[in-house]
């Protein structure tokens, strides 16, 4: 699989990345170890995964894996901190909650760093530059190689980075974002998507398949075997099936039946060949399913087509977007 710088850094990853939401959880340690197997035999090395996820039980899943399965050194691990189970406060991005996050999770993947170590969210209940000093911290000590951010909107993502390169060689430069973005999603080209590129933060698209939806399977319904279907992800599935995306998955289709691919391949190659991105991360159920997103990594589209997908998916850009001048 072709490796790609993440950002402006030296760090590379495959271009398509495993995520690991569901393990611990819907995915057991079979599926977890075929899932990873099957990764890493197709080049894989990006694997995603944060401490919040099974409220802990992917990181020990994976960390379980890593070693006897898989070489530590053929993987790029990335994980993420900041996201809590208290009601009244769902971020904790402060020095102390992330540090001790950190060392957590190293604990539960059994390793002495990460290659990639992110916040989960904005917490708007500490300063931003206390957030970023638990980065600074966590590199300089060797226990993360990297550092970067998840869910920062532009604004917050903008000053987060130019922070950090104000001050070259105490400050780790941000190497990622990590964003939702997909044919069904792509509000992140309002304002974080130009942000990452000035910066040089390369862009982890999460969710690249619209949640499952544009691989066509709901295009009669919703399937029983589904995350559609599953009592813990329906919600999350379903503001994907409404009309506007339908017309979408109808063209993905409409392309995936002309180039003799699957709508999975087309939707997922657009996502991973927009600009500023380094890896969409992709989640699956099976080995099976995870094969078929692998097979799109010798998938380029056609100009007409990629040009087709933008203009069929193209969201309301307007105020102060719209470039009023031509009007």
């Amino acid at each position: 699989m072709e490796q790609r710088h993440l950002g402006r850094t030296g760090l590379r990853v495959s271009r398509i990345g495993l995520g690991t939401l569901t393990w611990g959880r819907d995915t057991g340690d079979q599926a977890a170890a075929d899932q990873l197997k099957t990764f890493w035999e197709a080049g894989g090395t990006l694997v995603d995964t944060a401490d919040a996820y099974g409220g802990g039980e992917a990181e020990y899943l994976l960390g379980q894996l890593v070693g006897g399965l898989v070489p530590r050194q053929d993987l790029v691990i990335a994980t993420k901190a900041g996201s809590v189970r208290d009601p009244d406060r769902r971020i904790d991005a402060s020095r102390g909650h992330l540090l001790a996050a950190l060392d957590d999770s190293l604990a539960r993947l059994g390793t002495d760093y990460v290659d990639l170590w992110q916040v989960h969210a904005f917490d708007p209940g500490t300063p931003l530059e206390e957030t970023l000093q638990a980065l600074d911290l966590a590199v300089s000590s060797g226990r993360a190689r990297y550092a970067g951010l998840a869910g920062f909107c532009g604004w917050q993502l903008a000053k987060a980075a130019t922070w950090q390169l104000a001050a070259p060689g105490v400050r780790t430069r941000l190497a990622s974002t990590q964003m939702e973005y997909s044919l069904l999603q792509r509000g992140v080209e309002r304002e974080v998507l130009p942000a990452a590129l000035d910066l040089g933060v390369g862009l982890l698209p999460s969710s690249p398949l619209g949640r499952g939806v544009l691989t066509g399977k709901y295009r009669s319904g919703v399937p029983a075997d589904s995350r559609g279907a599953s009592e813990t992800l329906a919600a999350f599935v379903e503001p994907y099936l409404d009309d506007t995306a339908s017309g979408i998955v109808d063209a993905v289709a409409t392309a995936a039946h002309g180039l003799a691919v699957t709508p999975l391949q087309v939707a997922l190659a657009w996502v991973r060949d927009r600009p500023g991105v380094a890896a969409p991360i992709v989640g699956a159920r099976t080995s099976t399913q995870l094969s078929e997103a692998l097979s799109a990594e010798p998938l380029t589209l056609p100009e007409e087509i990629r040009q087709a997908l933008d203009d069929v998916s193209a969201p309301v850009h307007r105020y102060p977007d719209q470039d009023w001048s031509t009007l």
